[in-house]
């Protein structure tokens, strides 16, 4: 690529976590190209994890949800017309699935560049293959597609993300331990009890337990418990002004990693050299042991292990409790 490329379209629309990790590549792309107009096309759910991003000039809706049932073709063609009017000089197809290969063909694009290891076909719409590595974490994968369309890596990266909306009602002070015990994957997800557990040992600092789940939590006094109470943004603030995030691998952990001094990533059957913090100062929990994510490269770790249970909280208490000052009109 060069100088004369004035439009870039950014493909990926989902999900949480994997917006996020493309962060750091489109800010590449961006002090490559600073002259170019960039697009981001997006589920309406995530779009606003893109406020104020200085990299992203326009965002375009990808409305997956209104393309199904009788109401789709209503839905489908005006998309289709506004998506064929975007014309980029390039698109990245950082999705790497067939839906959004065909995304950046409507759009026009002079050029479409994705990875390697795209499925379902993806890859014979691409011009430019990025080689890439499976077993890499995703933030490097999405850096080498970058560094196909002409983007140097160095040796910081930007993550911008919003700075968030506060909470009505909801003091910031004292000092609190942010939970998210929730995902969607199968065993991911912690207890009810250790929810319960986690809250008692910490006490009387505040638990403050977030995320989307149906269950209901039997809450100690000390926690509070915002389940299915907050927006993404009211989330990224607590995540901002938490003393320590505890979070199971998803979606708010990798936001977590970006943005959070103090983190702990709980990891049952996924491999956190994968998709663990990109943070070397970030702790990982597995299969019983605690870790920072520095020593990843020199650890052996079982590769499917355990779930998280009662009895590692002493440990987890241990590490935490010396970097959440406790508030003394509590003691």
């Amino acid at each position: 690529m060069n100088s004369e490329t004035k439009s870039i379209l950014i493909i990926k629309p989902s999900s949480l976590g994997d917006i996020v990790h493309t962060l750091p590549a489109v800010a590449l792309i961006k002090d490559t190209y600073p002259g170019a107009k960039i697009t981001w096309v997006i589920n309406p759910e995530w779009s606003t994890l893109l406020r104020g991003n200085p990299d992203v000039d326009h965002i375009h809706i990808f409305p997956r949800g209104d393309f199904t049932g009788l109401g789709a073709p209503a839905s489908f063609w005006p998309w289709l017309k506004k998506t064929k009017e975007l014309a980029p000089d390039l698109a990245l197809d950082f999705q790497g699935l067939l839906r959004s290969a065909l995304i950046g063909k409507f759009s026009r694009a002079k050029k479409l560049y994705g990875m390697s290891d795209g499925r379902e076909g993806s890859r014979f719409f691409y011009h430019r293959r990025a080689k890439v590595n499976r077993r890499e974490h995703a933030i490097e994968r999405y850096l080498k597609l970058a560094e196909c369309a002409g983007a140097k890596i160095g040796d910081t990266l930007r993550c911008p993300l919003p700075t968030g909306d506060t909470l009505p009602r909801f003091d910031e002070y004292p000092p609190f331990i942010l939970l998210h015990p929730f995902a969607r994957g199968r065993n991911k997800s912690l207890s009810n009890s250790v929810i319960e557990k986690f809250c008692e040992v910490f006490a009387p600092t505040r638990v403050v337990v977030v995320g989307k789940s149906d269950r209901k939590i039997d809450a100690p006094e000390n926690c509070v418990d915002l389940t299915n109470q907050t927006s993404l943004l009211q989330l990224i603030r607590l995540i901002r002004v938490a003393s320590f995030v505890i979070s199971v691998d998803s979606g708010p952990m990798h936001i977590a990693a970006a943005i959070a001094q103090n983190l702990l990533s709980i990891h049952t059957w996924t491999d956190p050299r994968r998709v663990g913090p990109y943070n070397p100062d970030a702790w990982i929990w597995k299969h019983g042991k605690l870790l920072r994510v520095s020593e990843l490269a020199t650890t052996k770790l079982r590769r499917r292990g355990r779930r998280f249970k009662a009895k590692d909280i002493p440990a987890v208490a241990e590490l935490v409790r010396p970097l959440v000052p406790v508030d003394p009109m509590l003691v």
